[in-house]
């Protein structure tokens, strides 16, 4: 797959407006500010494709990236305590429609803060792909923001902190600064479409 073939398609803000899903579609799921955007563009090797905010809560719709024959989704950010309920609701329904719309989802990435324990946002939404049968990976976000003992620490702390969810799922600490897990991302990428 070439990942420099990536482009925008389109961007959905209510569940009525998602088209007919006719590609594997990988997801990036989690909350606000958490830095999925900037791994959409590290992993695409692009500098702005996917639109990069320093204010949490700015990915109010569910964006669609083309490469090749699949689609990365780009799944609007939870968690953000300053998003009107009603704003949050949109969301709720947004999400719960996208899931439950029998689209040919192949992958779904959480991405954690690896720097703080998982929010109850993030448990929740591990909960619901795994009600779901979605097959999911995790993905540490801000890596290089700790030293070799924090990393090492956060890492054993993580996996106790899912291990409800099971052990049988890809954790990857990654780094959009350094490049850290870039190859790591497309290898699930590229096995989930196998």
């Amino acid at each position: 797959m070439n990942y420099n073939n990536a482009v925008f398609e389109k961007a959905y803000g209510t569940f009525e407006q998602l088209e007919q899903s006719d590609m594997p579609e990988i997801c990036f799921s989690g909350r606000s500010n958490v830095g999925k955007s900037s791994l959409i563009n590290k992993v695409l090797n692009r500098k702005s494709l996917a639109r990069v905010s320093a204010t949490p809560g700015k990915t109010v719709t569910i964006n669609f990236y083309k490469v090749d024959s699949i689609r990365l989704v780009d799944l609007p950010g939870y968690g953000y305590a300053k998003v009107p309920f009603a704003e949050k609701s949109r969301w709720s329904d947004l999400m719960e429609g996208y899931f439950n719309s029998n689209r040919d989802i192949r992958m779904v990435f959480q991405l954690i803060d690896m720097r703080h324990p998982a929010t109850e946002f993030d448990l929740s939404m591990l909960d619901f792909l795994s009600q779901m049968n979605m097959p999911f990976s995790v993905i540490l976000t801000k890596c290089d923001k700790l030293n070799k003992t924090e990393f090492k620490n956060r890492l054993e702390e993580i996996k106790q902190e899912l291990c409800e969810f099971g052990s049988d799922f890809p954790i990857i600490p990654f780094s959009s600064l350094k490049g850290i897990g870039v190859d790591d991302v497309k290898k699930v990428i590229e096995d989930s479409l196998k």
